[in-house]
């Protein structure tokens, strides 16, 4: 037992260090141990501040002055987080709309591989805009509106974020259900949330 110990103990321990090639480091948030440092310490002495900075790294259409409110009451089971709680933003918007009409807008936002070696798919944030739109408007064709929940069982395809963001574009909530689950576990997890729609 006191070897194994020994050798957990010692796969504990890690001393080596794997610098980014330059090209990455170049192009990266964070391109030193001080910056990132710098950051640690301001997120931990002032994270009001901190997280209010990080956010303006989004797109907007009501800037928060809140970061991050909570109520951490253990005993009367009542654990909640609030972020940004007085901001508002879209998730479609911030992953497609902001980079149109920019270099951007003609890269690759989605590049799927699928079991063939040769079933590739690669989609552009301009087109993936243009698909997210038009699910969109399937959604709200069906009456689906802010505040509803959309359940999505589908496999990994380049379908399901096209399905996801067509959800938040419309303010809809999604729920995405494992796809090996049985009928009678799907059925629960639609119903226990309350779901409008199902869509496989």
């Amino acid at each position: 037992m006191e070897n194994g110990r020994k050798s957990i103990d010692s796969l504990m321990t890690e001393e080596r260090r794997f610098p980014p090639p330059p090209s990455i480091k170049a192009n990266a948030y964070i391109n030193t141990e001080e910056q990132y440092k710098e950051m640690w310490e301001k997120s931990i002495k002032d994270p009001h501040g901190f997280w209010l900075e990080q956010a303006k790294s989004l797109s907007w259409f009501k800037e928060p002055t809140k970061s991050l409110e909570y109520i951490w009451d253990t005993k009367a089971r009542k654990i909640e987080h609030t972020w940004f709680a007085d901001g508002k933003l879209n998730v479609s918007y911030n992953c497609l709309d902001r980079h149109l009409g920019t270099p951007t807008a003609k890269k690759r936002a989605l590049i799927w591989q699928g079991e063939a070696e040769d079933a590739v798919k690669n989609i552009t944030y301009e087109e993936l805009h243009k698909e997210v739109c038009k699910f969109a408007n399937v959604l709200k064709s069906k009456g689906i509106k802010k505040g509803d929940r959309v359940a999505i069982y589908m496999p990994m395809v380049p379908e399901l974020p096209i399905v996801m963001l067509a959800c938040t574009r419309i303010g809809a909530i999604h729920s995405v259900i494992f796809g090996g689950f049985s009928v009678d576990a799907i059925q629960g997890r639609v119903n226990d949330s309350d779901c409008k729609m199902l869509i496989t």
